[in-house]
């Protein structure tokens, strides 16, 4: 094949792939080989991959083409190529969760998900990278260095599902795997410029479960909301092992998703009542959020009495979260990130009685939210408060500088994650230096379908898809 057909191939949406294999336009071989080619050629620069498994790509690409040959019941996402973040384990693959403290370490059985996804037919490519312990939102890390923003060079491609994002953005196949506990999915979907979910608390089973207090969730990164939502479904559902999930089906059939927004009363906050926003991110963003206006919503600009209580909590979570790691310390320090050793040791002396107040606080701060949306179907604001800036730094360059807290300029995400309401972000335009921004749209608890309902119709109303970053 040219390399123009490897492209072509590698950017066809998930939906597409599944119908053409079933049936028999393309072959699963086909497709797996002209996205490794294009992995190969592209990944000097990018540098998405962790562990990129081409012999056992090319012989899960061979079962499921034997499977369509012998008319076999196909799954939804036969022969369709997936990625796994590498905080995830896949039996026989290397599980370092980017820290040089694993290396070495072999994954002795697929997580859930994994298993969802095989099931489903999906063909696993390889492990995607990952900021070390998932810890920032900054597309480096000790055991894989730096990876890239696809549209600039030398950028943040934003983290911790880095190797995700930048995979999505830059056409290694349709669907990748991402996990967020502070912004991890959505960030690196804003700076990439694809689609981010993270659907509510226990819609997607995650194991191993992470010790940060229920916090983290499991989402997909695609280039449509289709795709999305078609990822998410195969995913998501109660499991047996992990006492988090939830029972019950969301519906993203094309017919629940297809709604619009019309007559639906939407809040959008600029800033949260708190955020330092660059302006050009925030006039994108403002203009992305007249659409739903010309959709039929109602839309008002609003300063939740929530947003300026997160910067103060999130700053005392997450250092206690990534004191998890402190035991670490005393033979790795120097091979870790500075920032993350910078982070865990600011939670030392930190008692129970402090923790389980912050844990209080949290509480308080979630139902504060959620009480807030009784009067509000959406709320829309920023992905993050930045565009891509060098990925050697942990914050802008222009920006109050600290030895740790990248969450500074990541302000919209983390209250979700506290409160556990489904948020996504969607491609909202571009800057003048032509680097992605994000639109987020955060739903109530447990309207995962309402906020892919609202992404979809905005998608329709600012198409983006076609556009891809110039490698």
């Amino acid at each position: 094949m040219t390399q123009s057909t490897d492209d072509a191939i590698g950017f066809t949406p998930a939906t597409t792939l599944a119908a053409d294999i079933a049936a028999r336009r393309i072959s699963p071989v086909e497709v797996i080989e002209a996205i490794l080619r294009r992995a190969t050629r592209l990944e000097p620069k990018l540098n998405a991959f962790a562990h990129l498994d081409t012999e056992g790509a090319l012989a899960q690409a061979r079962t499921a083409e034997a499977a369509v040959m012998r008319g076999d019941t196909l799954g939804r996402l036969h022969g369709v190529p997936v990625t796994i973040k590498d905080m995830m384990p896949v039996q026989g693959l290397p599980y370092s969760r980017g820290t040089a403290t694993m290396l070495g370490t072999v994954a002795s059985e697929d997580a859930p998900i994994v298993t969802r996804l095989r099931d489903a037919g999906a063909v696993v490519l390889g492990k995607t990278t990952t900021s070390e312990f998932g810890w920032s939102a900054v597309s480096r890390s000790p055991a894989t260095g730096l990876s890239h923003n696809p549209w600039a060079h030398g950028l943040n491609a934003g983290a911790s599902s880095a190797g995700a994002g930048i995979a999505a953005a830059a056409g290694y196949g349709p669907l990748h795997q991402g996990s967020d506990g502070a912004g991890s999915v959505r960030l690196p979907g804003h700076f990439c410029g694809v689609v981010a979910f993270k659907p509510g608390f226990g819609r997607v089973p995650y194991l191993p479960l992470p010790n940060n207090d229920y916090m983290s969730h499991i989402g997909p990164l695609t280039r449509t909301v289709a795709d999305n939502a078609l990822m998410f479904s195969v995913m998501a559902g109660a499991h047996p092992w992990e006492h988090t999930t939830l029972d019950g089906v969301v519906d993203t059939s094309p017919a629940a998703l297809g709604g619009g927004v019309r007559g639906l009363r939407i809040a959008y906050s600029a800033d949260l009542g708190h955020a330092r926003v660059d302006p050009e991110v925030a006039a994108l963003v403002a203009n992305a959020v007249r659409h739903f206006e010309a959709m039929g919503a109602h839309v008002e600009a609003v300063t939740p009495p929530w947003g300026a209580l997160g910067p103060d909590l999130i700053d005392g979570l997450w250092k206690a979260h990534m004191s998890n790691n402190a035991h670490l310390l005393p033979k790795w320090a120097d091979k870790m990130d500075p920032g993350l050793v910078a982070c865990i040791r600011d939670a030392e002396g930190m008692s129970a009685v402090e923790y389980l107040a912050l844990r209080a606080r949290k509480h308080a701060y979630s139902e504060k939210v959620h009480r807030w949306f009784d009067n509000w179907d959406l709320l829309l604001t920023p992905s993050a408060s930045v565009a891509a800036f060098p990925v050697e730094l942990l914050m802008p360059a222009d920006w109050p500088q600290h030895k740790w807290d990248w969450l500074r300029w990541a302000q919209f995400s983390y209250p979700f994650n506290i409160a556990q309401n489904p948020a996504i972000s969607v491609p909202a335009g571009f800057t003048k230096a032509e680097l992605p921004v994000g639109l987020q749209i955060v739903g109530r608890r447990f309207d995962d379908a309402g906020v892919l309902r609202a992404a979809i119709a905005f998608e329709a109303a600012a198409p983006w898809a076609e556009r891809r970053p110039p490698l």
